[in-house]
């Protein structure tokens, strides 16, 4: 109450012009990172700019555009805030363990004082209409496939007919019955997936169709195929099964969606500003089920059918002729990259004048106790069949959240065959002996369930979510995705297919690409974790049947398998509902292999991926630390808090707060069975990356000297509090499950790890940092733009300065146009 008062009726008064200068550099950074320096970045500004007209307050990004966020003023600010930021223009909600006529003092005292704010008329909808069809084109930097995003205006939300927009949306494009899915996925092979939403707001909206094309595909195909479909939705029509199935889920999602406190009061407020109810939800959940058939048919007709569209072709640089026909170019405006140029501000001398108060709000209320752990107990058992089963009651909502754990994962492929797992995976949700793809997803939904299938680096996992009363029979599927495997050639054909597609195209997203140069540089080319998950294009081509049959025969087994549960359900009905699997699933001896992996360093390296005209520099540093079983574990990410294991790091300060230079920048170990790493990493300004990596450089040997008695209580105090939310859903309950079972734990491990964080000493925290930081001896990798950056990094004190491709493969600096 303290802390949001303060901010809604005494902040604007302090604000100078340099903390305001570091802020205006902050949002840019910002929208270099969400929008300018990755692929398909520019797509809401061409849309909107398209479809809504000048002055509409959908026809500009709420993140603005650069020239707005450069030239805004202190001034700009201040009148902003004395017109929104008041509380006759706020919703305030409290949501948790509170006694009500204490809070409603607190609220008074804090917030009661606070003047109005100027007169805030509400706008009324308004919905727009195209007279014509646009059609625009945009050669993306960063993409390598073609995308195409088709948009209707619609209207605002909360109507009969945005509902109705809603389901129409997923009876087009989501699942395999649907019709885009069956003429751009399955007859045409044009994508791999198809998206259609609807997006109602509170004065507007958009119904909106998105799809990557195949490599190579042109997006003149793509159009035609939309309309086949369409063609196709009207002579099918909808069915009542068809809305039932969609609506099934909605109780499961409402339940999800307030499982936490967060969840809860964010719903309440969201309710209240934009419906003028927070108790609105028993009135949407009604018109949610009131949608039929025919309203869908209704609004497909009304809104999309022979109406005038906007249609946006982003392709690769270059490959202009893969736009849909007539397409004009759309008028992007990107940044140039110059050199980076220190501004110093300097603030008056002069006092600000402080907003009269009936109390001194200089003095910090006293806080209360750190909360008690109330973590639920939990059980477990080994089934007969070796399985282990984890469980835990939660019992506020009527659902269960459940995980099967097959260990192995990534580490069970073999080099000449990278991607047998991650397919294997896909193959197994895509229908059973019994049931076909379609079939198999139509009773899921049917359940309000959500099954998904997953490969990692270590494991392999199915988790679900369901209602209580619905979880046998979605352990019934579970069993038979299990064990009954369909083996649909065609499946694979076209898994093959979209994962080619999707290695292909992440190979020009900055971030993906500093992920998979990172785990090369750590781990070596002998290990495993050197390559990703989904294989390489090569890899994923030669792959067969007969390989995913060969690794699920030899390492799908429950002496290798854990189960986790956490809901509305206790030890006895969980078991009951297991049985079956205990008995039909029979037990073999798994080998999982072990990898040579690379030594530790012993010089400082500054490797270099060239992006061309890239905004943003990618910056990951460090090297391989120590497994999540080492005793240093947890101390060590304890100690690193205050270097940029939080918002209020030491990197975070002085690269965000203070420089300007980036939105965000963290430190963090992390570690599993196997040796993981220390990663210091951020997303730069372009013309600041060779300051960004020196301030990384310093900060961390400068961390070895030791921190502050009042840093070290600042990190108890934040991590124990933390605690207090941490374990409140039943997703985080499930993971603490996880992590016990995985780690061999014990269970009231979080317990053990407050007595870390509370016996901390200074010393230990200076000992673990001179253990485990060694800046001298870290791999330096930026993924930017050579030619501006790269020749900074020669004479910097580096043991040695390597460009490298995306493969990690060192290059000529012949090889990149300067």
């Amino acid at each position: 109450m303290w802390l949001e008062s303060d901010r809604m009726g005494f902040l604007i008064n302090t604000v100078t012009e340099s903390a305001f200068y570091n802020q205006q550099e902050v949002v840019q950074n910002e929208k270099r990172q969400s929008v300018d320096n990755r692929p398909y970045g520019h797509t809401n500004w061409v849309l909107d700019k398209a479809i809504y007209p000048e002055g509409h307050p959908y026809s500009w990004q709420v993140i603005g555009e650069l020239v707005d966020l450069q030239n805004a003023t202190v001034e700009d600010v201040k009148e902003f805030y004395r017109k929104f930021y008041g509380p006759n223009n706020a919703t305030l909600v409290l949501a948790g363990d509170f006694e009500t006529e204490v809070a409603k003092a607190m609220i008074e005292k804090y917030f009661g004082e606070i003047k109005r704010g100027e007169e805030v008329v509400k706008l009324n909808p308004h919905p727009v209409t195209i007279s014509e069809t646009k059609r625009l084109y945009h050669e993306d930097n960063f993409a390598t496939a073609a995308q195409l995003n088709m948009v209707w205006p619609t209207l605002e939300q909360y109507t009969d007919d945005a509902y109705a927009l809603d389901f129409l949306g997923e009876l087009l494009a989501n699942g395999k019955k649907a019709t885009m899915y069956k003429v751009l996925v399955e007859e045409k092979e044009l994508t791999s997936r198809t998206t259609a939403f609807n997006r109602s707001q509170e004065l507007a909206g958009a119904f909106r169709i998105r799809i990557t094309a195949n490599d190579g595909v042109n997006l003149a195909d793509v159009e035609d195929a939309i309309f086949e479909a369409f063609q196709k939705f009207e002579t099918d029509g909808v069915t009542d099964k068809d809305v039932e199935r969609i609506k099934a889920g909605l109780e499961t999602s409402f339940y999800n969606d307030i499982s936490s406190i967060l969840g809860k009061s964010f719903q309440l407020a969201q309710y209240n500003v934009f419906a003028g109810d927070p108790g609105f939800i028993t009135q949407d959940i009604e018109n949610i089920k009131a949608v039929t058939k025919e309203d869908v048919m209704r609004v497909y007709n009304t809104y999309i059918k022979d109406k005038h569209y906007v249609i946006t072709s982003f392709v690769p640089k270059g490959k202009v002729e893969l736009a849909a026909k007539d397409s004009q170019l759309a008028a992007v405006v990107e940044e140039e990259i110059k050199d980076n140029v220190d501004v110093s501000i300097a603030d008056t001398d002069d006092e600000f004048v402080k907003t009269p108060s009936n109390f001194d709000r200089s003095v910090e209320p006293d806080q209360g106790e750190s909360p008690k752990l109330n973590i639920p107990d939990s059980w477990s058992v080994t089934l007969a069949n070796g399985m282990t089963v984890n469980g835990m009651e939660h019992n506020e909502l009527p659902l269960v959240n459940f995980s099967l754990i097959i260990d192995g994962g990534h580490l069970l492929n073999s080099f000449d065959k990278i991607g047998v797992a991650n397919l294997i995976t896909d193959i197994l949700m895509e229908g059973t002996a019994n049931k076909t793809p379609e079939e198999l997803e139509e009773e899921i939904e049917l359940l309000g369930a959500s099954i998904n299938m997953f490969t990692g680096r270590e494991s392999i996992t199915i988790s679900g979510n369901t209602l209580v009363r619905n979880f046998e029979k979605t352990m019934d599927l579970v069993e038979e995705i299990l064990l009954e495997p369909r083996w649909d050639e065609e499946e694979l054909k076209r898994i093959k297919l979209s994962t080619v597609n999707g290695i292909k195209r992440s190979t020009a997203n900055p971030n993906v690409v500093a992920r998979n140069v990172s785990n090369k540089l750590l781990y070596g080319y002998k290990h495993m974790f050197a390559y990703p998950t989904s294989g390489t294009v090569a890899s994923v081509e030669s792959i067969t049947m007969d390989d995913l049959k060969e690794l699920y025969n030899k390492n799908f087994s429950p002496s290798v398998s854990r189960f986790h549960i956490v809901g509305n359900i206790n030890k006895e009905q969980t078991l009951a509902v297991l049985s079956d699997l205990e008995t039909r699933w029979e037990s073999k001896e798994v080998t999982i292999p072990t990898y040579e992996m690379n030594g530790d360093r012993d010089k400082a390296s500054l490797y270099f991926v060239d992006i061309p005209n890239a905004k943003q520099s990618v910056i990951n540093i460090g090297y391989l630390s120590m497994a999540r079983t080492n005793p240093d574990y947890f101390a060590a990410t304890v100690m690193n808090y205050k270097l940029g294991g939080s918002f209020s790091g030491n990197v975070n300060l002085i690269l965000r707060e203070e420089k300007g230079y980036t939105y965000g920048a963290f430190t963090w170990f992390f570690g599993t069975k196997i040796k993981g790493a220390f990663t210091a990493s951020s997303s730069v300004r372009t013309n600041t990356t060779f300051e960004s990596v020196s301030i990384f450089r310093e900060e961390i040997e400068k961390y070895k000297e030791g921190i502050s008695q009042e840093d070290l209580d600042f990190t108890k105090n934040a991590l124990i509090k933390s605690n207090a939310r941490r374990f409140e859903t039943q997703g985080s309950l499930l993971r603490m499950l996880q992590n016990i079972s995985n780690y061999n734990l014990p269970e009231d491990y979080i317990a053990g790890e407050e007595e870390i964080i509370n016996a901390m000493t200074l010393e230990q925290h200076k000992a673990l940092a001179n253990k485990y930081l060694d800046a001298s001896k870290m791999g330096y990798l930026v993924i930017g733009d050579a030619a501006t950056q790269f020749d900074k990094f020669k004479n910097a004190g580096f043991d040695e300065v390597i460009l490298l491709d995306k493969n990690a493969i060192e290059v000529e600096l012949l090889d990149i146009k300067m």
